[in-house]
This record gives structure tokens, C-alpha cells and sequence, in this order.
């Protein structure tokens, strides 16, 4: 349950544009309130209790990442008085795509010896990738225009008087999130929605090429908002007057614009940007994040709409650009994100840039399942006795055969869908109003699973005062099942000796649990290929005894016994091998062991699936 909810700014929703019907219909804009929205809007933004995990640098308290939905980030903001002033946000863009990450078997330290030669004269077999299902944007317009709605509200209630946001998307949905902006924002306060065109191959077919992306700008008070004229950069030959940005061609090959005293000036920065899709061998391109978007895209949007020492925000952080991109401009910068990989990834790119902030973790029941997506797919064998029902709507996940009811109609929260998260009143009637009426006539009961709820006394009055299809119905808390069925933690081996001013780990042996299941999921999946014929050339993969090839991260607080966690020493092996330590990359591999000058009081690992586990060092 939140601790509390947060009031809106007063009026937050009056004039609000829900598009509701429209994909009923086809025919129509409905600006009125809607059923499932309205309600949470005026019930205020849900504050979670919120855990810091993690310090890291010298100074972290003024930069964050936070690990949950943005609805809930901002409503932790907002207690804590915290004001943004730059939002740049990438959410997803209702596009009906599905992405995966990479997952990258590393190669095995004891053959460390064996592998000083080049990394090309190696034998694939020697590291491999299989996909690990992340997220995907999967949405009907009304349900999702609902969530970006609710959610646009609350980035609004952190924004300062000075500052803007950018909103990116495409064509799928772009056109209809421009209406709610309107809304939310105020016609008045758009600034501009600026066109982000690349280069790339495209297979058109019968129409235009779609080479470009959509950037809405808004600010929350024209009368005031922080804004910096860019220009599209002259020749340095140039006579033109005063002080203009430059030209230059970074290492990655993309053009950027600096600030220089040069004389030159340059024709104002239009609405078009012609920014090219990261380089395939660019060093940013080492992040290897599905959605990422180039520095440059972000160097620009930061320079114009902040200043030095400001905090830019982005609530669906992804790959961390807009921190790191934000930090070497010297702002502060606050990333928030749902996704374990997205807060591990920004984590990484943040610690190479040298930055310092403090991660935090929002209590929501995220945490309860690392992977909402790959849960989902397997609630079948989470649930006991949940089958298949043929003819059942899609609301419903199944039904459970009970002896004295019959086939049970069971409904399940949405894990990739914060809107149903919370059991509240506004989603109780959705469920008794549009999916209760198609059951079968003979239906007697229905099971309704929650992650969290409002109080089920509510819930019941709420069911026995304004149902009327008369079947029994029963709440159960999904969260006991998802615990229960979380993968196990993994097991280390290792030994710790101390060798005259330094202290030396060897890590023995390492196995996990999650790892080992998706490898046989894997490698069954091959298998199953070839015998039906099916040309494939993925091939079955094993892993060694030792299991270091499983070893993404390791961590060691020499600070800290318990509690927040303090990094006073990492070491990553990054998916072509090579190791970093504390972020900074080294021309070697991994040996199996970590040196350090200080004592450890604990270990951190993380597996190439990203689950890390805490090991206790005994003396």
C-alpha cells in the first residue's frame, strides 16, 4: 500500500483531453473524464516508501537514479521537494515492438593465459549471446494515452517555473500525445516539436522512408522558461560577429556543436536536426542498450534548455544518456527507470564517466520480480492449477476447476502495466463492468489476483453494493506466489587472503540458478529446431565447472558491513571480455581474482542476466 497519496496541483484535471472511445468508434475526440483515469488523478500520486542502495562517489546526494515507475518517482520528488529543470523523457512509443537483451556468455578467466592473443583469432564458441525478453511496448491507444496522461501530470508537479520538457516519439502515437500535451501544458506553452531525421537503410516499400523521430517541446510558463539560442555553425572563415557554437567531429564520428569565442555566429538552430543513429563502432555503442539514442541528440536539448549546475531528469532513463550526456555538461541529473538493466546500465555508464550520485530503490513490488515480462509468460506454472480456458475473453489469464464451482474464471495484474498494479476501486469496477458480463453463463466464482491493493474491506463493499452478475468472488495477493517462485540466489565460491598491504580475492566457483534454467530453455529450444527441420545456426551452449563465464560484475564495499551499499572497488568484464575496473576499461582480461588495498567486508556479483547477490565475507 502507498504510505500516501499526494494531492495535484488544484485543477490538475479540469479541461483534460481523455481520448475516450475513439477505438470503439473510429470516429471522434472525447474531452471528458474517464472512468479508469479520473479517479487516480483525483486521488493524488501514490507515495512508496523509497531505500537507498547504494552510494557512489564523493558527493552523490544531488544525483539520482531511481529504480521505479516514473508516477512514483515523482510523487518521492515532490515529498521531498525536489524541482527538475529540464525533462527530457523516451517512453515507450505504443509501437507494438518487443525488445531483448543481449545476453553474453563472457569468456572463462582460467583460459585467461590462453587468451592474450587477438580477439578475432578466437573461436565464437569461446563467448556467446542468447536473448533474455525485457519489455515490450505493447499497447491499445486508450489504456496507453490514459498512462502517459497520468503521467505527464506528474512530471508536471516536479518541474520548476523555468523548465521544459521534451517528449520523443514517433509517428504511432506522436499526433495524439501532442492533444494531451496541450491539455496538461497549456496551448500556449508549446515551444516547438522539432524533427530528429537520421540516416539509415530502410526498405520503404509503397511509401516514404520513415526517417525521423518527433521531439514535442512545452515549457511550464512561457513567461519565463530557460532557453539558449543554438546555431548551426559557419565556417570558421566565416566574418560573421560574436560569440557562436562550432563544429566538431567527435571520435564516435558525430557532428556536436561547442561553444566557442570565435567570431562566428551562425544561422539559428531550426526545427529539423539532422543527427546521425549512434555508430556501430562508436565507444557509446559499448553500452549495447536496445533503445538507446545518441549523446549528441541529448548534448543539444541540454544545452539549449539548461544551464550549468541545473537538474535534468528523465523518468524512462533507459540507457542513461540523458544522465551522462547531462554530467559532462555539468548539470545535475535525476534517472529513473523500471527496468533492473536500464538502473544497472546507467549505473555502469555513470561510474566510467566518474560520476558520483546515489541510487535508490522505490517499494512498490517491482523489486518482487525482476523481470516483469518473462513472469508474465510464466504465471501458468506460477499459479497452481491455472489452464487454458478456449472462448474465455483475454482479460482473463485462465480458469482454475474447482470441484464446487466449476471452471473458475481467473483475472491477473498486468506486470508490464502500472496502471494495474494497484487494486483500487476505478479498476474493480473495470473488471466488473467490462469483463465480469462476457463470462460464461454458468460461471459462479471468479478469482481476482493483486500485486497491492487498497484495503480489501473496500473492495468486497465496494463488490456486494454495485455488482450484478452475483458470482462469489475472491481476492488473492500475488505477491506470496512471485516470492515463492523468484529464481534462487546465486552461489559464489571464493577465498580471501591477505598478501602483505593488499588483500587478494579468488573467485573458485560460481553458479546460478536463473542462468543455468535459461540455458536449458535454450538449449531445448535448439534441439527442438533441428529435429523438425528447421534451419538454425544457433548451436546448444554449456557452461563450464567453475562458471565464471557467468560473472558480469563484481563489487566490493570495504566501507560498509551492512546497510547502503558502498563500492570501494569493481571490476566488470565487459561482453567482448575485456575488464574494467571502476569503470575505466583495461586492454587485458579477467584473471579470476580482484586485488585491493583495502579490506572487504562484503561482495556484490552480478551474472550476465543482471540479478546480483550480496555475499557476507567471513574471516
Amino acid at each position: 500500500m502507498p504510505v500516501e497519496y499526494l494531492p495535484y496541483t488544484p485543477n490538475i484535471i479540469n479541461g483534460q483531453a481523455i481520448l475516450n472511445n475513439f477505438t470503439r468508434t473510429r470516429k471522434y475526440l472525447h474531452y471528458k473524464g474517464d472512468t479508469d483515469l479520473e479517479p487516480r488523478l483525483e486521488r493524488g500520486l501514490p507515495l512508496y516508501e523509497c531505500e537507498l542502495t547504494e552510494k557512489i562517489g564523493s558527493q552523490p546526494n544531488d544525483n539520482m537514479l531511481i529504480r521505479g515507475e516514473c508516477l512514483t518517482a515523482c510523487a518521492y520528488l515532490k515529498k521531498q521537494g525536489i524541482k527538475v529543470d529540464l525533462v527530457y523523457i523516451d517512453p515507450p512509443f505504443a509501437s507494438g515492438a518487443d525488445y531483448a537483451k543481449k545476453i553474453f556468455l563472457r569468456r572463462n578467466p582460467q583460459k585467461a593465459a590462453e587468451l592474450d592473443q587477438a580477439a578475432q583469432e578466437l573461436s565464437d564458441d569461446e563467448f556467446r549471446a542468447f536473448e533474455e525478453k525485457m519489455y515490450g511496448d505493447i499497447w491499445d491507444k486508450e489504456r496507453y494515452l490514459n498512462w502517459m496522461y497520468e503521467n505527464l501530470c506528474a512530471i508536471k508537479e516536479v518541474m520548476s517555473d523555468t523548465a521544459s520538457i521534451y517528449v520523443h516519439l514517433d509517428w504511432h502515437i506522436g499526433h495524439y500525445v501532442k492533444i494531451l500535451m496541450d491539455e496538461i501544458f497549456g496551448e500556449d506553452n508549446f515551444l516547438n516539436d522539432v524533427i530528429w531525421y537520421y540516416r539509415r537503410w530502410n526498405i520503404a516499400g509503397k511509401q516514404y522512408a520513415r526517417n525521423h523521430d518527433l521531439l514535442f517541446v512545452y515549457v511550464k510558463d512561457k513567461s519565463q522558461y530557460t532557453y539558449n539560442q543554438l546555431y548551426i555553425p559557419k565556417s570558421e572563415k566565416s566574418s560573421a560577429q560574436g560569440v557562436s557554437w562550432k563544429s566538431v567531429i567527435g571520435e564516435d564520428g558525430v557532428r556536436r556543436s561547442i561553444l566557442t569565442d570565435e567570431p562566428t555566429k551562425g544561422v539559428p538552430m531550426p526545427d529539423v536536426w539532422e543527427i546521425s543513429m549512434i555508430n556501430p563502432v562508436a565507444k557509446e555503442r559499448e553500452v549495447g542498450y536496445a533503445t538507446q539514442k545518441p549523446e549528441a541528440l541529448l548534448e543539444r536539448i541540454i544545452n539549449a534548455s539548461s544551464n550549468a549546475g541545473m537538474v535534468v531528469a528523465d523518468f524512462f532513463g533507459g540507457s542513461g544518456v540523458t544522465a551522462a550526456a547531462a554530467h559532462r555538461l555539468g548539470r545535475k541529473f535525476i534517472h529513473v527507470d523500471i527496468g533492473i538493466n536500464s538502473i544497472q546500465t546507467a549505473r555502469d555508464r555513470l561510474i566510467a564517466n566518474q560520476a558520483s550520485f546515489s541510487v535508490y530503490e522505490i517499494k512498490d513490488g517491482v523489486s518482487l520480480y525482476r523481470n516483469p515480462v518473462q513472469t508474465m509468460d510464466k504465471l501458468k506454472s506460477i499459479i497452481p492449477n491455472l489452464v487454458n480456458q478456449d472462448g474465455l475473453d483475454k482479460f482473463w489469464e485462465g480458469v482454475i476447476n474447482d470441484p464446487k464451482y466449476g471452471a473458475v474464471p481467473v483475472y491477473v495484474p498486468n506486470l508490464t502495466d502500472s496502471t494495474t498494479k494497484l487494486l483500487d476501486l476505478a479498476l474493480l469496477d473495470r473488471i466488473m463492468n467490462e469483463a465480469m458480463p462476457d463470462l460464461p453463463y454458468d460461471t459462479k466464482k471468479v478469482i481476482i489476483y493483486f500485486i497491492d491493493s487498497i484495503p480489501l474491506t473496500e473492495l468486497k463493499a465496494y463488490y456486494h453494493e454495485y455488482q450484478v452478475t452475483g458470482y462469489e468472488i475472491e481476492f488473492r495477493d500475488l505477491k506470496p506466489l512471485l516470492r515463492f517462485n523468484t529464481v534462487c540466489e546465486d552461489d559464489c565460491n571464493f577465498k580471501i587472503s591477505a598478501e602483505n598491504s593488499s588483500w587478494k580475492v579468488v573467485i573458485n566457483k560460481f553458479f546460478s540458478d536463473r542462468i543455468y534454467k535459461k540455458l536449458e530453455d535454450f538449449n531445448a529450444k535448439v534441439i527442438a529446431d533441428i529435429y523438425s527441420g528447421k534451419k538454425t545456426k544457433q548451436q546448444q551452449i554449456s557452461l563450464s565447472e567453475n562458471g565464471l563465464e557467468c560473472i558480469e560484475l563484481i563489487s566490493a564495499d570495504c566501507t560498509n558491513a551492512d546497510g547502503v551499499w558502498q563500492s570501494d572497488y569493481e571490476i566488470k568484464i565487459g561482453t567482448d571480455s575485456k575488464l574494467y575496473i571502476n569503470g575505466q576499461k583495461q586492454n587485458c582480461f579477467w584473471d579470476g581474482t580482484l586485488t585491493l588495498n583495502q579490506k572487504p567486508l562484503r561482495l556484490k556479483i552480478r551474472n550476465i542476466c543482471g540479478d546480483e547477490t550480496e555475499f557476507k565475507v567471513k574471516y
